[in-house]
């Protein structure tokens, strides 16, 4: 698989840098890292935090072929599960959280913002814009939960192998998908789910309520099952996590 890697010390976005790049006819994989960048964003109006040259920063540009834009949800599972196989061999308790954040026991390690385009009925590309907590040692914004891996591990830890092993780790997956391999994403994404047994704390627009992980649908709608054994569906911002 042919992947190009651009290294910027400083960037507003690399999300944006990707969406302004036009890559050669064999790039199958873009991955553009930054030490820092001044307006990195987390989902919706969120920023988010990271310490100049302590983490890694960097949007990943893909060109998946023939899918639909109603299976996009496919791409964040398959993303979320090659940061989290890589994240699997260092350290234990790692787990998906609904859709694509990456936390270590009830704690946040990374996040990635997803940006599609579609040409007529597919999409025409994917841009998973990637922030991971590596070297962190404090946090200074108000996010409830942030961690890293330094503070995990009691050490830190080489950034530029880390990153060759999560691109690789992105190839495999991506061509995964492209083998048909859908089925196989969803189940391995299932079982990654964090708050995955059990009842558990939850809002939404009408208040807190505790339910029961039931499902994930193939277009990425949340399955719970609440005290009272009422079957509850969800779209993407349409419940929190307590």
């Amino acid at each position: 698989m042919s992947t190009k890697l651009i290294r910027l010390s400083e960037t507003d976005s690399t999300n944006r840098y990707l969406r302004d790049y036009t890559p050669a006819a064999d790039e199958v994989l873009t991955v553009c890292v930054a030490d820092y960048q001044t307006a990195g964003r987390g989902c919706g109006s969120n920023t988010w935090e990271s310490e100049r040259g302590k983490n890694l920063t960097f949007s990943v540009l893909t060109h998946p072929t023939g899918l639909a834009p109603a299976r996009q949800f496919t791409l964040s599972m398959a993303g979320a599960l090659a940061l989290k196989q890589v994240l699997d061999s260092l350290v234990d308790d790692i787990t998906l959280k609904w859709p694509n954040d990456i936390y270590w026991r009830d704690r946040k390690l990374s996040g990635t913002l997803i940006e599609t385009r579609v040409s007529g009925s597919t999409i025409r590309d994917c841009i998973f814009g990637i922030g991971l907590n590596v070297n962190q040692h404090q946090f200074l914004s108000d996010a409830p939960n942030p961690v890293s891996l330094c503070q995990i591990l009691g050490h830190e830890v080489a950034t530029e192998p880390l990153l060759q092993h999560i691109i690789e780790s992105f190839e495999a997956w991506m061509q995964i998908l492209a083998d048909g391999g859908e089925a196989h994403i969803l189940n391995n994404y299932r079982n990654s789910l964090y708050r995955k047994e059990g009842y558990h704390r939850y809002r939404d627009q009408e208040g807190e309520f505790e339910a029961q992980f039931v499902d994930i649908e193939p277009d990425g709608h949340l399955l719970l099952k609440d005290r009272e054994n009422l079957l509850r569906r969800y779209a993407f911002k349409e419940v929190m996590f307590e």
